[in-house]
């Protein structure tokens, strides 16, 4: 037991690993910029206006970048609440049980009362195992961080976090700001990156004017042209994976439901969860468009339900009864003449239209419920005619 809690401890600890790795690609990005840069390099030669303007529209992407990077770490995936899991004694059962079909009785019975609409491949009831609740729509068991995650995208191990319905909108901003930040600095870092590359190629052939880039700061050197090859390089990955996950957004899908299809009681369909593209942007940034940029939470839903377009479609749900109703009217007891007069006119119907009996079968509830209202309207006919 001690082994394995010193292993998981050891775990935990290496996961910080590429965290810290962005934290200081970061931190040194913002020393290389305002410093080596905006302080050092630009205003020596003369572009001090060019200088402010630059460190105001960095410190905007920073400071954006750094909030929605936070927040998508330290927000706590959110998990099934306590209506998930089996009451004391179904779990008992549940345990005791070692045949899935008895055990799948119980999950059933369980579910009733749980808005669930999707199941398993072979069309059971989602239940976890090592958490020990029946998994809401969308919901997952991450391994990771050994817990059921609502509407888990995916782990990842750049903000050592699950991603899910808690920070999704967090984490699509964190991507936003990250490729903003790259590339600002790529696009503004250029024109000294030209520089700084044909400066050297100039010393070489020893014919480089002193007063283009001043020998005292030549140290800046190395930070502007790595500067430019690390925010390259991370734009290039960012985008790609920003723009899938816009993709995903427009969709109203997950990564996990992007490669396997969400299974409702009607079958798979991986558009199940679709709700039309505005609608889908408005599942995860909410219905406020002043704070679709800011790293709030404003997700719209509690991460248990979600509305699905194959509701109607769904046999076990409740069905909406489209009969009329009749208005209740206080009938008074049929004199023996017009029960015998009802009697009569019901026979001569049944003898006069036997196609009727062939098309309209026993059992047929159309019939059965249009038959029975008309007599009742007969009836009451009758009864204000008497009492007229």
């Amino acid at each position: 037991m001690a082994p394995t809690h010193v292993l998981r401890c050891c775990q935990r600890g290496l996961a910080w690993i590429p965290v810290i790795f962005i934290a200081l690609v970061v931190c040194w990005s913002y020393y290389a910029y305002v410093v080596e840069l905006c302080i050092f390099t630009i205003p020596s030669i003369g572009e001090q206006g060019k200088s402010l303007v630059y460190m105001i529209f960095f410190h905007l992407s920073f400071i954006m970048f750094v909030w929605s990077y936070w927040k998508t770490i330290f927000t706590m995936p959110a998990n099934p609440s306590k209506e998930f899991c089996l009451p004391k004694a179904e779990k008992e059962r549940y345990e005791k049980e070692e045949r899935p079909e008895s055990q799948q009785e119980i999950l059933w019975r369980a579910a009733t009362s749980l808005p669930l609409y999707t199941r398993t491949g072979a069309g059971a009831i989602r239940y976890c195992d090592r958490c020990q609740v029946i998994k809401p729509d969308r919901c997952h068991h991450c391994s990771a961080c050994d817990m059921c995650v609502l509407k888990m995208d995916h782990h990842c191990p750049w903000v050592n976090n699950c991603v899910g319905f808690s920070n999704y909108k967090f984490f699509i901003l964190f991507l936003a700001y990250s490729l903003v930040y790259c590339l600002f600095i790529a696009a503004t870092v250029l024109q000294y990156f030209i520089k700084f590359w044909t400066l050297c190629r100039r010393k070489a052939a020893e014919n480089c004017p002193k007063n283009e880039l001043p020998d005292t700061h030549t140290h800046a050197k190395f930070h502007v042209l790595f500067l430019f090859f690390v925010a390259a390089m991370f734009c290039i990955s960012i985008l790609s994976l920003f723009s899938y996950h816009l993709w995903l957004v427009g969709k109203n899908r997950s990564t996990i439901e992007a490669f396997r299809a969400p299974v409702f009681r009607t079958g798979s369909d991986k558009n199940g969860f679709s709700l039309g593209f505005r609608k889908n942007i408005a599942q995860v940034f909410g219905d406020q468009k002043k704070y679709w940029l800011l790293p709030v939470f404003t997700s719209q839903g509690d991460g248990f339900t979600f509305p699905t377009r194959l509701v109607s479609a769904d046999p076990e749900q409740a069905t909406v009864n489209l009969q009329p109703d009749v208005a209740e009217v206080t009938v008074s007891p049929l004199s023996e003449s017009q029960n015998r007069l009802l009697s009569s006119e019901q026979h001569a119907n049944n003898v006069g239209d036997p196609v009727a009996d062939d098309h309209l079968k026993p059992g047929t509830h159309f019939s059965t419920d249009f038959n029975h209202s008309t007599f009742k309207i007969f009836n009451c006919l009758m009864v204000n005619a008497n009492a007229r």
